[in-house]
C-alpha cells in the first residue's frame, strides 16, 4: 500500500535524478538527515557569527570589563582535560622530572625556561599530582582534581579585578558535584575525608597565593579618572604645532628692541571664562565653610571658657564651715 500511494512520488524523484543523478542517490532518511544537519550547521555559523561580533563589541568597548564575567556552572568534570590514556602515562612515570615532561605534554605548555607562566602552570599541576599519589587516589579522581584545579585557574584568569569570594562560591560547588550522589548533577566519586584533603590542600596552596596566580596571569589595569562639570563645557585639547605657534608668537615682543615705545592698544574686556566663574564659584563655597568652622570653633572656645571660669570661682570661695560644729563647747 505505501509503495502503491507513493508512485507519484517515484516520478519526481526519476525525474529529479535525470537532472542530478549523483546528487539524488541516497535514501529520503538519509536527504531529511543531511538537511537537518545542513541547518544546524547554518544556525550554529549564525549563532559563532553573532558571538564573535558581540565579543568583537565587547573588546572594543572600554567600559564593557568594568565587572567581573559570569563564571560557569558547576558541573561534573571526571576526564575532562586528562583521560584515561593520558592517565595511563603519567602512572606509568617513575620520577618528577619524567611525570612534569609528560604533563606538560598532555597539558600543551611549552618549556619552563622561555615562558613562566608555563612554568607556574606546570609546577602547580605537578605538585597537585604529587598531593593525589600522596593521598591514594585512584585515576578517576586524580583527574578530577586536576580538572577542578584548573577550571578555577581559568576562573581567576578570567578577569583582572579581585574576584576570590566568587571563585571560592565556584570551587565549593564544583567539588560538592563530586561527593554526592545525584545523578546527572553530582556523582559520590570522593569520600567525605577525601573531599575535606582536596578543599584544605586547595585553599592552602591557590587561594593563599591567589592575587599572586593573577598578578601573573592576567594584564594590568590603570585608572583613568575624567571629571565633568554640570552645565560647562569640556576643554578642548589644542594640538602640540598650534601651542608651539602661540609660544613662538608670544616670545616675538619680548625680543624686539626698546627703542620703539610700544603702543597703548585698547582691548575690550573679555568675558569672564568658564574657568574663572567655576574658580570664583569654589572660593566663594570655600571662604563660607571657613567662616562657618571658625564661628562654630569660636562658640566651642567660649563655652570650654564659661566652663573654666566657674571651676575657678567655685574653687576661689572661702571654705565655710556649716554653724555649731566649728565652736567649742564650754561646761
Amino acid at each position: 500500500m505505501i509503495r502503491q500511494k507513493s508512485s507519484p512520488f517515484l516520478r519526481l524523484k526519476m525525474q529529479s535524478e535525470l537532472k542530478h543523478p549523483a546528487a539524488l542517490q541516497q535514501d529520503p532518511e538519509r536527504d531529511l538527515t543531511s538537511v537537518n544537519e545542513a541547518v544546524v550547521r547554518l544556525v550554529t555559523g549564525v549563532r559563532t557569527e553573532s558571538g564573535t561580533a558581540a565579543s568583537v563589541e565587547v573588546d572594543e568597548d572600554p567600559t564593557a570589563n568594568l565587572f567581573p564575567p559570569p563564571l560557569p556552572q558547576p558541573r561534573i568534570c571526571m576526564w575532562k582535560y586528562l583521560d584515561i590514556h593520558s592517565m595511563h602515562r603519567l602512572e606509568k612515570t617513575t620520577n618528577t622530572e619524567e611525570m612534569r615532561e609528560v604533563l606538560a605534554e598532555l597539558l600543551g605548555l611549552g618549556s619552563p625556561d622561555q615562558s613562566l607562566r608555563d612554568a607556574i602552570t606546570l609546577d602547580l599541576f605537578s605538585h597537585a599530582l604529587l598531593f593525589c599519589r600522596q593521598q591514594g587516589f585512584s585515576l578517576e579522581q586524580t583527574s578530577t582534581a586536576c580538572a577542578l584545579l584548573q577550571d578555577l585557574h581559568k576562573a581567576c584568569v578570567a578577569t583582572p579585578l579581585g574576584n576570590v569570594e566568587e571563585c571560592y562560591r565556584y570551587f565549593t560547588s564544583v567539588l560538592f558535584c563530586h561527593g554526592v550522589r545525584r545523578p546527572p548533577f553530582s556523582i559520590n566519586l570522593f569520600r567525605e575525608e577525601q573531599l575535606l584533603a582536596l578543599a584544605d590542600y586547595v585553599v592552602n596552596t591557590y587561594f593563599r597565593h591567589f592575587k599572586l596566580y593573577k598578578y601573573v596571569f592576567t594584564p594590568q589595569v590603570r585608572l583613568d579618572l575624567s571629571l565633568t562639570y554640570m552645565g560647562l563645557q569640556p576643554p578642548t585639547l589644542q594640538p602640540e604645532d598650534e601651542t608651539e605657534k602661540e609660544g613662538d608668537e608670544l616670545e616675538e615682543p619680548v625680543v624686539a628692541p626698546q627703542e620703539e615705545e610700544p603702543e597703548t592698544v585698547v582691548q575690550p574686556e573679555q568675558e569672564p571664562s568658564q574657568v574663572s566663574i567655576l574658580r570664583a564659584y569654589i572660593k566663594t563655597q570655600m571662604s563660607k565653610e571657613l567662616g562657618q568652622l571658625q564661628q562654630l570653633m569660636e562658640e566651642q572656645l567660649k563655652a570650654s571658657e564659661e566652663r573654666l571660669s566657674s571651676k575657678l570661682t567655685v574653687l576661689e570661695r572661702p571654705l565655710q564651715l556649716p554653724p555649731g560644729k566649728g565652736k567649742n563647747k564650754t561646761k
